[in-house]
């Protein structure tokens, strides 16, 4: 109370406004606790019921957004990423009386209602096409590393929408590789862990991705965002303490699979125009230099350096502008990231923009600060940053009239900058 009495006379209601504001920002957080303790206690009660024992380890890792930087990652650029509230969680014991060698891996899906058996023979583990490799890729790192497993039971769930932008897969692969440094007594470095699970994403599935995702889920920062150079792999925690803004996810309910080509094919006209412009990487190219190119390219390869070259700049001038409080700044950054994302990297669709469309609409007045899409593309999520105060209206007249139409219910939640991968 002290902090704010002096404006109690004259201010009341700025109180009452701070009040419901702290009230709101109080409910959120109680009610993110426990949907995580209720994730927690779902994944201990399945492994329980499909292995008949308890499990020894519990392993967490999150989902991430990018507020800005699409598609800038393998091209040696800034992203500007945060863990979410939203989680993949494993519980797993090693089977009584296995021995090591010819090492069988049980995992149970509580998502998917799968259960599927990999198999290590002679050290190695093989690709089996199935959602399974996401985990293959991991144990095929630590073998590399000269770690040996006796047979797990594993059982798996998590509130990380699947196909939605979130990084489920890097949520899944991050979440196994801590599972197995408990199991095998073998401690990574951050960045180690990460380029594990980046190599496995690229062999086992074969999503050629940058190391966004994966930096996200193992180094996430309770209440920053973190500015991640891709290049030099060293991240600048930013804060993202005002309760007044809360970030806001929407799901399209449009689904998404980067390993379907789309993501390859972006990633292959990437290196066309660093060949033509003569750099490593497109972080090494300026608009200028495109610019005096232009006619030496495909209007397409043009189209999607113009992109990641003027991302990366947008990318770094958001840190700068949320670090000084200019939320206006952040916002119109945003919104031209979403059209540039759209218009020459053609990775939009319909759905997303009409959600940044509609969002934008009805938060005019409500103060929106911005909205895009982020992740891959071609489905999956906005995300937004916008008043506390304002969460509940916005859900409401976003989710209607995205409705009306498309046809298609979207999902949406609020989240905070969370923690990265840990034990429980």
């Amino acid at each position: 109370m002290e902090s704010i009495a002096f404006n109690i006379d004259n201010n009341e209601t700025l109180i009452k406004n701070i009040y419901l504001k702290k009230r709101v920002e109080t409910n959120m957080q109680a009610n993110r606790k426990e949907e995580f303790n209720n994730l927690v206690t779902r994944v201990e009660a399945s492994f329980e019921s499909h292995f008949k024992h308890q499990a020894r380890w519990i392993a967490t890792a999150p989902g991430r957004v990018n507020l800005i930087g699409e598609h800038t990652d393998y091209n040696g650029g800034f992203v500007f990423p945060m863990a979410i509230e939203r989680n993949i969680v494993l519980a797993a014991d090693e089977r009584e009386g296995a021995p090591y060698g010819n090492t069988e891996i049980t995992i149970y899906s509580e998502n998917l209602r799968d259960k599927q058996t990999l198999k290590i023979v002679n050290n190695t583990i093989a690709k089996t096409g199935e959602w399974t490799d996401y985990i293959a890729g991991i144990f095929a790192g630590f073998l590399n590393l000269g770690v040996k497993f006796k047979s797990l039971d594993i059982a798996l769930d998590g509130d990380v929408s699947i196909g939605g932008g979130l990084s489920s897969s890097a949520a899944l692969e991050v979440s196994v590789a801590t599972l197995l440094e408990a199991v095998a007594g073998k401690t990574l470095s951050p960045i180690e862990k990460v380029l594990l699970c980046q190599k496995a994403e690229h062999d086992y599935p074969g999503v050629p991705c940058g190391i966004m995702d994966q930096f996200a889920s193992v180094n996430g920062k309770k209440d920053h965002l973190l500015l991640l150079d891709c290049e030099s792999q060293q991240a600048e925690a930013v804060p993202f303490t005002s309760d007044q803004y809360s970030i806001l996810i929407i799901d399209s309910n449009v689904k998404h699979s980067l390993a379907s080509g789309a993501y390859g094919k972006r990633r292959t006209e990437c290196e066309v125009a660093t060949e033509i412009l003569n750099v490593s990487t497109l972080r090494q190219a300026s608009m200028v230099k495109l610019e005096e190119n232009a006619n030496k390219m495909d209007p397409v390869i043009f189209r999607r350096a113009r992109h990641v070259i003027g991302e990366i700049k947008r990318t770094e001038q958001a840190a700068v502008a949320m670090k000084a409080g200019d939320w206006a700044t952040v916002g119109n950054l945003m919104l031209a990231s979403h059209y540039s994302l759209r218009d020459d990297y053609e990775v939009s669709c319909k759905e997303l923009d009409i959600l940044v469309e509609l969002t934008m609409e009805l938060g005019e007045a409500k103060g929106v600060v911005g909205t895009r899409m982020t992740g891959g593309g071609f489905g999956g999520c906005t995300v937004s940053v916008v008043p506390t105060s304002e969460v509940d209206d916005l859900i409401a007249g976003v989710s209607q009239r995205y409705t009306e139409k498309t046809g298609i219910e979207p999902a949406m939640f609020i989240t905070r900058p969370a923690e990265g991968a840990r034990m429980i």
